[in-house]
């Protein structure tokens, strides 16, 4: 909950360990490595390095040098290396977490929204023939109507917000009628 140094928006949303397991395990099938055994999932993702390799496998050479070792500035140019990535390949900004989310572990949940962005966004790349995460993406359900069919809705009423059986103005005096002196 808020303590008195964070204002509410600020709060990250709660986070789902089923979704980070889900996220995990995709990232480690993708990239066939496992996570440093016994080291917590936003640790791991931390110095960027996995993220990195992840989109290497997605799209390869899509990131040309990942840094594996240096000191934290090496690091967080790897995260702004896997946003430029993404942007490349497909993620929408919205479904981007930002540098300081994983890096002082603001906001992690955000991060898992983000592989899973990764994720549905590798279904609409066919060259991709690995798994994918999340639910498959809609594609867009075109229709065309014809002049005839669009004209035969312009005589309708909708009736979303009831009937208008018996719609008349009869009986509409409410409050005291209005009265008119002439002369004065």
């Amino acid at each position: 909950m808020p303590g008195p140094s964070r204002p509410l928006w600020q709060v990250a949303g709660k986070r789902d360990p089923q979704q980070e397991q889900e996220a995990q395990a995709w990232i480690e099938t993708v990239i066939g490595e496992r996570f440093p055994p016994g080291v917590p999932y936003e640790i791991a993702l931390r110095d960027g390095i996995i993220l990195c390799k992840l989109m290497n496998r997605l799209q390869p050479g899509i990131i040309t040098k990942i840094n594996t070792s240096g000191g934290d500035y090496k690091m967080m140019d790897n995260l702004s290396q896997f946003h430029k990535a993404c942007v490349k390949y497909g993620v929408a900004d919205v479904d981007l977490f930002q540098t300081t989310d994983l890096w002082d572990q603001k906001n992690i949940v955000l991060v898992t929204t983000t592989i899973f962005a990764i994720g549905r966004t590798a279904y609409k790349h066919p060259e991709w023939r690995g798994p994918c995460l999340g639910p498959k993406p809609s594609e867009e359900n075109r229709r065309e109507f014809s002049e005839q069919t669009l004209r035969a809705s312009e005589g309708i009423i909708g009736l979303q917000a009831g009937t208008n059986k018996g719609a008349t103005q009869a009986g509409q005096n409410f409050g005291a009628s209005r009265k008119i002196i002439l002369g004065k």
